[in-house]
């Protein structure tokens, strides 16, 4: 897995979430440090530019 977005709040890791679900990525999210409300999002690397392309509306 790569490393792909790192959200800023819930409602960015929502959003995010939604639009790689409903773009068919397969992800996983984990939380950065003890204390860190930041979450990580990270992408197989054989997924990432579809991954781009899904997030930032690309064609």
């Amino acid at each position: 897995m790569a490393r792909f977005y790192d959200t800023v709040n819930d409602s960015d890791l929502k959003r995010v979430e939604g639009l790689l679900k409903k773009g068919g990525i397969v992800f996983t999210s984990r939380i950065l440090g003890a204390d860190s409300a930041l979450k990580e999002i990270q992408v197989a690397e054989e997924d990432f530019a579809s991954a781009e392309r899904v997030l930032y509306g690309k064609s």
